[in-house]
């Protein structure tokens, strides 16, 4: 990654760039850790981090020249150093990641001049490596084998934590690194919210139970959506769910390099909107994904920026009537030229359990 980021940097008018959320270092490095920054010019690349973790970096990261920031030392004068021997005239900073007090105590400290990063690094990070879209998958795989176990837990009398917990633990079990988020499981009238917290309540026959969650592997997030009834369906249920269905495939369909995310997004909300739920379709259709679960590129009503090949995307759309309930159903797509791949391998036909 480190020739990426130079070469990118060599066009954006930086004379170095610092790096310090965890995300962007692990992109740059590959290396977890809590605490850490980036020096990177076109004549070095830099780690700097504690002695917590200067014997495990030394021994993992490649490409950077690693060096420990003492108790007595600031992690900006460490920083200064490298802006001495290069003669940094300008830095750039993660604005859209840095609280404004870090900014501020980072531009105070630093001795060249500091920029805001304007989306740099969002922009390097749009278009997933083939490694990075492994990790994807891999982590995909891991949710998709936790839920194909959990399914047969689900039964009248469970609770939603029950359900949360026992996806939670098997994906940890089968080689998660941790969740991509808190698994939303919601049941019932419960499953109007779209981002309803799993609570004590017991799943019942006639409910829909949707459970969004996936797991990180390698940094990487995977996320998807199914939504399964449980004992019997009834036909508005069974209207709901294949109309959510039919959108999303016709969102998947107009998915490709070059097609903006609004268009993506009214594909599948004309459909939901025909039917006559539009009012209950009220977010995106995706969003991508990638070292973080919400990242760059998004497909909504406003998103007019045009998708690029090798962007993932989910492909989540929904219907949730309030009292009632709400399906969603989410897969993630690899975009390419001419279309997309969809990286979920989990069916999505209405299951009654």
């Amino acid at each position: 990654m480190i020739t990426k980021i130079q070469k990118a940097l060599a066009n954006a008018g930086f004379d170095a760039l610092l790096l310090t959320s965890e995300q962007n270092r692990r992109y740059a490095t590959g290396f977890h850790s809590s605490a850490g920054a980036c020096y990177i010019s076109a004549q070095r690349a830099v780690f700097f981090t504690d002695f917590r973790y200067i014997e495990a970096a030394r021994a993992q990261i490649q490409g950077f020249e690693v060096r420990e920031v003492g108790a007595g030392m600031s992690y900006s004068e460490a920083v200064n150093a490298c802006i001495a021997a290069d003669r940094a005239q300008s830095i750039a900073l993660e604005d859209e990641a840095l609280t404004f007090a870090a900014y501020k105590s980072w531009e105070k400290g630093l001795s060249a001049e500091a920029a805001p990063q304007a989306g740099f690094m969002d922009r390097l990070r749009l278009v997933k490596e083939p490694r990075e879209v492994e990790c994807i998958v891999r982590a995909q795989r891991i949710a998709e084998r936790a839920l194909a176990e959990t399914l047969n837990d689900i039964r009248p009398g469970v609770t939603e934590k029950q359900v949360a917990a026992r996806l939670t633990y098997l994906m940890l079990l089968y080689g998660g690194e941790n969740m991509s988020f808190d698994p939303i499981v919601v049941s019932g009238a419960n499953s109007s919210k779209p981002h309803g917290v799993p609570s004590g309540k017991a799943i019942a026959d006639g409910d829909f139970v949707t459970m969004d969650f996936g797991c990180i592997v390698d940094g990487y997030c995977s996320d998807m959506t199914r939504t399964v009834a449980v004992g019997r369906c009834t036909d508005e249920m069974r209207r709901v769910y294949e109309t959510v269905l039919a959108a999303q495939q016709a969102g998947i369909a107009a998915a490709r390099a070059g097609a903006a995310g609004a268009a993506v997004d009214g594909a599948a909300r004309r459909l939901i909107e025909g039917a006559g739920y539009g009012d209950a379709f009220g977010h995106g259709f995706g969003h991508g994904v990638g070292l973080d679960i919400h990242e760059s590129p998004n497909a909504s009503p406003r998103a007019e920026t045009h998708l690029p090949a090798g962007a993932v995307l989910t492909a989540e759309p929904g219907i949730y009537l309030p009292g009632k309930f709400g399906v969603r159903i989410e897969d993630m797509l690899y975009i390419t030229e001419n279309g997309c791949r969809n990286l979920t391998e989990a069916p999505k036909a209405l299951t009654v359990l």
